[in-house]
């Protein structure tokens, strides 16, 4: 291409670059239009409608949700789009930004100088002819918009045309791209580089490459949520005889299908395919009048913006959508609470406490000889034949593992159905919520376990000593009566004493048989709440430590999984 500032070739006017054509009527329209512009013109920023702007706010808050939890690499697209969006914003609304692109011989710079109606972009036998991308801007206001893709001043053009023409496609910035499979690297990387910047783009292909398997895989189907702004156009149709080129066409449409390229037909919103040819002008014109509404509209940015938040959206789809329900159920944190209350031995301590309250109330009730032989059997034989006690160590290893077990057991439930880094970070919040848990576990034991001292008394307590005292002092009477008889110190009279003992001997076991049977229930109260107690701070250490934080990274999921269906637009993706 003359790009070259030295080759002699005249500029009309610097950093609009108007080339100036040998023919007259070139130059008197060249003339025309720069009194018609009057001067540069300030641009209108880009407005987004409130849907557009929703969505954005979101990925933006997603984003920063998400920084913690996944890395820069996964998160680097969204950061793009947001940035580009940004961008956008800013430049000019009143413009729309359009590229050609096409592979080397399918005649995008012809069709390129077609609709400037002048020759701008070299067309040629050498390949490849477009060496850097070339901008033609229909109107004033664009220069942010044409720096925003890198291409310098002499690369610049504006048309050569009736007023009539330039007033179809005010606005319209056309941007002719170097070929996408063109052998050179910096060719392809240029391509790749302004697509993702323009806000629509027109593919040219030719009946002899409009199958190509690179256009379609790298190109056609990555971008097939970007259909409302895309134009596929089948051009060199002057080559195809007959109804080939209808044949050819529903051919592009099918492969357009395939690729999940919605089409524009019958009302619906996709891409507009239509066949032309450049070199002879068969239905450059119906380009030029669709180019023009589109252009007129005014919402091909906001809609491309739309769509690669669309496509960001789908490509983090699998680290914020799921289709399980997600959670800690009631049933998995009582099971949490249950192996925590075994660990600490809350079921052991309250029988320990029940037991500890039945020995209380036989010591108070019992008979005192009954009592007193006992004490007498347990120092003449030291039980023996019982089975071996565990020692503290293996009590104290048993019950870290049982905690162990249950702090992983309530981590997998949690994270069961989170995408992947949400499970990931559930499990670390467990497991750094269970360093130390043991230990807090074991002191929480020494304080709630059984008080200290003797267990409580019931009110019928001071009743049931003072009649096991009777029937003591009914025994010990009847005994000193016979022995005051026997002596002859008494007068003889066996009646009395002897009843007085039957009915204490008799009366003090049924004293004691009585309270057993009214300790049960009180000792059971007792025991239960020595098991509730510890069972409530085993739990409630448990909480603290685990449960909180794993409820903490579940809601931090939920947050970011509720603003991913506000990016998506889809509330159904929100539970």
């Amino acid at each position: 291409m003359p790009d070259d500032p030295g080759s002699g070739e005249p500029w009309g006017d610097g950093l609009i670059a108007r080339r100036v054509n040998e023919a007259t009527a070139a130059e008197q329209a060249v003339a025309a239009l720069e009194v018609r512009s009057g001067g540069p013109q300030t641009a209108t920023p880009l407005a987004y409608d409130g849907a557009l702007r929703s969505r954005l706010d979101a990925l933006r808050e997603l984003v920063g949700l998400s920084r913690t939890r996944l890395d820069s690499r996964t998160l680097s697209e969204a950061g793009r789009v947001l940035d580009e969006a940004a961008a956008r914003r800013r430049l000019s609304g009143q413009h729309t930004v359009v590229a050609i692109a096409g592979a080397t011989g399918s005649g995008k710079s012809q069709l390129f100088n077609a609709l400037a109606g002048v020759t701008i972009s070299e067309t040629g036998v050498r390949r490849p002819t477009t060496a850097a991308p070339i901008a033609c801007s229909w109107s004033d206001g664009a220069a942010s918009l044409i720096d925003r893709l890198g291409i310098p001043g002499r690369l610049r053009r504006r048309p050569v045309q009736s007023a009539d023409a330039e007033a179809q496609l005010r606005g319209l910035v056309l941007v002719d791209l170097p070929d996408h499979d063109s052998a050179a690297v910096q060719h392809r990387e240029q391509v790749d580089r302004v697509l993702a910047l323009v806000d629509a783009v027109i593919w040219v292909v030719d009946p002899e490459k409009y199958a190509d398997a690179m256009l379609h895989e790298r190109y056609l189907r990555p971008m097939a949520g970007h259909a409302e702004v895309m134009f596929v156009v089948l051009n060199q149709v002057d080559r195809l005889p007959g109804e080939a080129a209808e044949m050819v066409l529903d051919d592009l449409r099918r492969l357009l299908d395939e690729d999940g390229v919605a089409l524009g037909e019958y009302g619906e919103p996709g891409a507009t395919v239509l066949a032309l040819s450049a070199l002879t002008g068969d239905g450059v014109g119906e380009l030029r009048e669709l180019l023009g509404q589109f252009v007129g509209e005014r919402g091909a940015a906001a809609r491309r913006i739309a769509a690669d938040v669309d496509a960001a959206g789908w490509r983090l789809r699998s680290v914020y959508a799921t289709e399980r329900r997600t959670g800690l159920s009631e049933e998995a944190r009582d099971d949490f609470a249950d192996r925590l209350a075994d660990a600490v031995g809350a079921t052991a301590a309250g029988d320990a406490a029940e037991r500890a309250w039945l020995r209380n109330a036989n010591r108070a009730c019992g008979t005192p000889w009954l009592r007193l032989w006992r004490w007498y059997e347990d120092r003449r034989d030291p039980p023996t034949g019982r089975m071996p006690v565990r020692s503290q160590a293996d009590e104290e290893a048993t019950a870290r593992q049982r905690v162990e077990q249950a702090v992983r057991t309530v981590s997998e439930r949690a994270s069961a159905g989170l995408p992947a880094p949400w499970a990931q970070a559930v499990r670390e919040a467990a497991v750094r919520g269970a360093q130390g848990l043991p230990e807090a576990l074991d002191e929480l034991t020494a304080r709630a376990g059984e008080p200290q001292g003797r267990p409580p008394r019931p009110g019928w307590w001071p009743a049931a000593v003072l009649a096991q005292a009777s029937m003591t002092l009914l025994q010990i009477l009847g005994g000193l009566w016979l022995v005051g008889q026997i002596a002859g110190v008494m007068s003889p009279n066996l009646g009395v004493p002897v009843l007085l003992m039957v009915a204490g001997i008799i009366g003090g076991p049924l004293v004691e048989w009585s309270c057993r049977l009214a300790a049960r229930g009180p000792a059971r109260r007792y025991g239960q709440d020595a098991e509730r107690r510890l069972r409530e701070a085993a739990a409630g250490c448990g909480r603290a430590r685990v449960l909180d934080p794993v409820a903490a990274e579940l809601l931090r999921y939920r947050e970011v999984r509720e603003q991913y269906g506000r990016v998506m637009g889809a509330e159904a993706l929100v539970r």
